[in-house]
């Protein structure tokens, strides 16, 4: 894929990532999922971004260099996120993808998940950690460039209509003052593995 998809403004990436296919290809074959939900942060300016304030450290440092690379991070010291880093060089913002609808390799995501592939397939993906653990995403790919295997996004076919894209608050970010209420969550109205 061109490097050029991520090239764009956050929020507009955003809704764009919506429909895309992340893929993950591994030793024990290709795991992949359509992006149904996403969470943008938009850098200093914004409170609940890791880098508010401009806010430089190990951990964010990928977010101030190029667009389209991965931003894995550890929350509660179990769950790993995926965040598709975006804005400018420079400018350290990022799209957390929250959730996916399955598409290949769902008998070794349940696997991954350790969880019954008779149950409920919704609860796969449909969630920041447990997409990362489904598609056995490992943390050290930090930094991977998202337009190149193993770990790549491949644009929709067609843009998801703007009258099937909702918006809404982000999730647990309750102590971010006035940033609990930017309308910065995006998710495919209706489609039925959306986290919340």
């Amino acid at each position: 894929m061109n490097q050029g998809f991520f090239r764009k403004p956050t929020l507009e990436l955003s809704k764009q990532l919506l429909g895309a296919t992340l893929v993950h290809e591994t030793n024990d074959g290709t795991l992949s999922g359509k992006i149904v939900e996403v969470e943008a942060y938009l850098g200093p300016e914004d409170r609940a971004a890791h880098s508010f304030g401009g806010r430089r450290t190990k951990r964010t440092e990928v977010m101030f260099g190029q667009p389209g690379h991965a931003y894995l991070y550890m929350i509660y010291g179990i769950h790993v996120c995926l965040n598709v880093v975006s804005g400018p060089a420079g400018k350290p913002e990022a799209i957390l993808l929250r959730a996916l609808e399955p598409v290949c390799g769902i008998e070794k995501m349940s696997m991954n998940r350790e969880l019954s592939q008779h149950r409920n397939r919704k609860q796969l993906t449909n969630g920041p950690g447990k997409l990362v653990k489904a598609l056995n995403i490992p943390i050290d790919l930090y930094g991977h460039d998202l337009s190149r295997p193993p770990l790549h996004i491949l644009p929709p076919d067609k843009p998801v209509p703007f009258d099937e894209i909702a918006e809404g608050p982000r999730i647990g970010i309750e102590n971010t003052g006035e940033a609990r209420d930017y309308p910065y969550r995006f998710w495919i109205r209706g489609n039925p593995y959306v986290s919340k």
